[in-house]
């Protein structure tokens, strides 16, 4: 299985039976993720040296105007998308084998959580997993804290205070906070 054959199935809708071909690939991209994370965090890179990094973590062309202050955590790595001028602050965490999709001039606030993943409720089949993209569109500030939760889609230019889980869609140019989010008020 290729990256792109992964993101192809992903995307089409398909879950993920334990030990299945996807399954032992998502492992496969796990250890890359595992190798080039802990070379992100655990000594100095210029901004050059970051986008270089992040763009084989990403397997895409990171833009020049990509920002991000260290350290960077995620389980898969190969399903992330990012605009221009997106800025990701430290001790952030991708669980993007669903796909993880940020648009233009976004902001992600220190400890920010993307999850991407569920596995199966039954307790018999726990390991088979269902993924959901999160779509960030652009403009929009994450706080710090947050956890978007799979599947959801932020609309542009919204806010996500502090400490929110965000379980459900977040409307265009609004503020949304609290567990689980809700609207507070429009921009």
């Amino acid at each position: 299985m290729t990256v792109q054959e992964y993101r192809d199935y992903i995307a089409a809708g398909n879950p993920v039976e334990n030990g299945s071909e996807p399954h032992l690939f998502m492992h496969q991209m796990a250890q890359e993720a595992i190798r080039i994370t802990m070379e992100i965090n655990n000594k100095y890179h210029t901004p050059e040296e970051l986008r270089k990094l992040f763009s084989d973590l990403w397997d895409i062309d990171v833009p020049e105007t990509f920002g991000m202050f260290p350290p960077f955590n995620t389980d898969c790595g190969k399903n992330t998308h990012i605009g221009e001028r997106v800025f990701i602050n430290s001790g952030c965490k991708f669980q993007d084998q669903g796909g993880i999709f940020i648009g233009n001039d976004c902001l992600i606030g220190h400890n920010a959580t993307l999850c991407t993943i569920n596995h199966n409720p039954d307790p018999e089949h726990r390991g088979d997993m269902t993924f959901k993209p999160i779509r960030i569109e652009n403009k929009v500030w994450l706080g710090a804290n947050v956890t978007i939760c799979p599947g959801v889609t932020i609309g542009e230019g919204a806010v996500v205070a502090a400490g929110a889980v965000v379980t459900k869609d977040v409307e265009p140019r609004t503020v949304v906070g609290g567990v689980p989010a809700k609207f507070i008020k429009k921009v």
